[in-house]
């Protein structure tokens, strides 16, 4: 067995090198790793009879008062998120583990693992084994930090993982150039230049305070807010229609019961009174200023873009900065970050939309991910804009919907960007093969 306690290029060949049976063996923790009976033996048996290059299988975890499973998700196309979680225990063939290494041209001090389970997966399944093979002993699993592609003292590491997966991209006939189609900002007619959407269920502690941050908003141009109640019975629906005398604001109450934050789009997307670009705001989030909205209207003009997406701040419940601060995915690129969109977990917010495409894209009846569905197809063919300023304060408590998520949430929602990022990879490889049509 191989402790990596690094993940550079060079950590890998040696191992390469190094290697005299017809598996190898990689552990990521200094942890004590305990095996029951029979369990490395079935790893090796489901290695060799699956074809796999590579397989990982759930685990257990030890602490001092209890013994906990640690259920995994498979691996599959789009799983090209640099944080997928394989469990501590990696099990790879040999002789695909050497000629994965082979194909390693580039010396990388911190992304040779990704590089190298990136080239494995060109052509070697990457095998989930949905039983607990082994205990990690007195060590509690490392929480993933959501947020650590955007901190700058990670920039030397994100540079790397980046050139790591834009090489797979290239490899798989995934990779797109930055040959964008042009955006007609003139389409159709629109009342209002810009509505801001609203999707809220049981939110009456914070919606009068997103709507007044909406109605705050001073502009050159008419817009509304478009509210869209999703059956709130906390006393939302009353706060909102505190707010029934001003005319910019519209109330929607769905006639279906069966709608997302994605399907509560769709409805105001759709609605008459919908203006020329649909712009995000959550129910539990407000805007920075009163000039947040200009600036990501100005946006699409500017960079000439069917989509915009801003920078914003993390706050607790009192707008109190809560750490990292400011996220403004500055990690973007005109030339590649529609490639990079596929191997980070998210694009940013607050997220504006240029009405007439988005109507023909719609937005996924889901909510979580159904954002960044989006800016996977709105890359895919358009530029995305970005405000780099913070225009936004996203507020963090205990009423969120993404507050402390369980292993079981978690497990269930990288595995539906994963599925939303093998569709993509499936549709651009689709496209580089017969053209824009």
């Amino acid at each position: 067995m191989y402790l990596l306690s690094e993940t550079s290029t060079r950590a890998i060949r040696t191992i390469a090198a190094q290697a005299q049976d017809d598996s190898i063996l990689l552990c990521t923790t200094s942890a004590p790793i305990r095996w029951e009976a029979c369990d490395l033996e079935r790893m090796q048996r489901i290695l060799h009879d699956s074809g796999a290059g590579f397989v990982y299988a759930d685990y257990r975890q030890e602490t001092e008062d209890s013994l906990v499973n640690m259920p995994l998700i498979d691996y599959q196309t789009g799983s090209l998120r640099d944080d997928f979680d394989f469990g501590p225990i990696w099990l790879l063939r040999t002789d695909a583990f050497r000629e994965a290494v082979a194909r390693m041209d580039k010396d990388y001090a911190y992304a040779g693992l990704y590089d190298l389970r990136l080239k494995l997966s060109e052509r070697w399944p990457i095998v989930h084994i949905n039983e607990c093979l082994y205990t990690v002993a007195g060590d509690k699993p490392q929480a993933t930090n959501q947020f650590a592609y955007v901190d700058p003292r990670n920039r030397d590491l994100q540079l790397e993982m980046e050139a790591a997966c834009t090489d797979h991209l290239r490899s798989t006939g995934a990779w797109l150039k930055p040959d964008f189609a042009p955006t007609d900002l003139t389409q159709g007619e629109f009342k209002h230049e810009a509505s801001v959407i609203i999707p809220v269920r049981n939110r009456v502690r914070t919606i009068r305070d997103a709507i007044r941050s909406a109605l705050n908003q001073e502009t050159n141009f008419t817009y509304n807010v478009l509210v869209v109640d999703n059956h709130s019975n906390d006393g939302t629906t009353e706060a909102i229609e505190e707010f029934a005398n001003d005319h910019r604001v519209v109330h929607l109450i769905p006639e279906r019961s069966d709608l997302g934050i994605g399907g509560c789009w769709n409805l105001a997307v759709h609605h008459k009174a919908c203006g020329r670009f649909a712009v995000q705001l959550d129910s539990d989030d407000l805007y920075k200023d009163s000039h947040t909205l200009s600036s990501l209207i100005n946006a699409f003009y500017e960079q000439q873009c069917a989509m915009v997406v801003g920078a914003y701040l993390m706050t607790d419940f009192h707008l109190n900065v809560l750490p990292p601060g400011l996220i403004d995915h500055r990690e973007w690129t005109t030339d590649n970050g529609h490639n990079n969109l596929l191997r980070v977990n998210g694009v940013g917010a607050p997220r504006a939309f240029y009405t007439p495409l988005l109507r023909q894209i719609q937005v996924p009846n889901v909510s979580y991910g159904e954002d960044y569905a989006l800016a996977l197809q709105f890359s895919r063919r358009y530029r995305i804009g970005r405000v780099y300023e913070p225009v936004y304060l996203c507020r963090r408590w205990e009423g969120n919907s993404d507050a402390s998520p369980s292993k079981t949430l978690s497990n269930a929602r990288n595995l539906y960007k994963d599925r939303l990022r093998t569709w993509e990879v499936q549709a651009r490889i689709h496209l580089n093969r017969n053209g824009h049509e």
